[in-house]
């Protein structure tokens, strides 16, 4: 049996229900939720002490952060295989996926963190927004809520994401002239754990961070034409979402571009 502690707009429970969908595997969802920090409750902690979704139990067994659960499930459904049999491309792949944990998803944290969850937490009293702050286990990731609370898209987080964003589009278009994914032929588990985080800036609108790059867009395209990112990812931003994250999103833009024009 297969569950997942999962809440649609979170990148890293994406990536893990495109594998799930890539290896049409069945499995029981449940909503954690994120805004309200549902995450931080003493029975989520004891099935993920870090306090972050997603988590996979399998067969009473929880397994948790997202790179590792993808890998896991390419270890125990191994059909269709996801990680290339070329252990040079294996590499590869393991790079790209190390840099989306390490830096490409905090980055898009700053940017989604504000316009998403920092409203629900403003709209709380003052100490009861600081307590639930303090409860965050891992340090690096309290203190960046902490500086997104009260600076919002000034702050410094912010700054620093759009630039990585925007030299990790870079570094792509230069990968994708290999081949039509990101290690070559073959779609692999770096396109499943790299695509999400391209759904938050189309969700916001801002497209404009690769207009430039026309080989990401096409490879962005191909991914979202694919039937798992369609159940996995598109089918949880109906219409109503859609228009809601756009709106924050142009709302937003201002301050991205400004920050993008940084770095020129």
């Amino acid at each position: 049996m297969l569950e997942l502690y999962t809440h649609p707009m979170s990148p890293c429970a994406q990536k893990v229900r495109i594998v799930l969908a890539e290896k049409g595997l069945d499995w029981t969802g449940h909503h954690v939720e994120l805004a309200q920090k549902a995450n931080l409750r003493p029975d989520y902690l004891k099935l993920n002490p870090l306090g972050v979704v997603p988590t996979l139990v399998h067969d009473g067994r929880p397994v948790i952060e997202s790179n590792i659960i993808c890998e896991y499930l390419d270890d125990a459904y191994p059909e269709p295989r996801l990680t290339p049999a070329d252990p040079y491309r294996a590499a590869r792949m393991r790079l790209w996926m190390k840099h989306v944990d390490g830096k490409l998803h905090p980055s898009c944290g700053a940017l989604q963190w504000p316009l998403v969850m920092r409203p629900g937490l403003m709209a709380k009293a003052p100490d009861e927004r600081r307590a639930l702050l303090a409860q965050i286990p891992d340090k690096a990731r309290r203190e960046r809520q902490k500086r997104l609370v009260e600076f919002g898209l000034e702050a410094p987080d912010v700054v620093d994401a759009v630039q990585v964003y925007r030299r990790t589009i870079c570094d792509m278009e230069q990968a994708l002239a290999d081949g039509p994914w990101i290690v070559g032929d073959g779609f692999c588990l770096a396109d499943i754990c790299l695509a999400p985080y391209f759904q938050t800036i189309l969700q916001f609108g801002w497209t404009d961070l690769y207009r430039d790059c026309p080989r990401v867009a096409d490879w962005f395209e191909a991914c979202r034409a694919r039937p798992s990112y369609d159940g996995a990812v598109t089918s949880d931003f109906p219409p109503a979402v859609q228009q809601d994250l756009l709106a924050k999103g142009g709302q937003a833009w201002p301050t991205i571009s400004r920050h993008l024009e940084a770095m020129a």
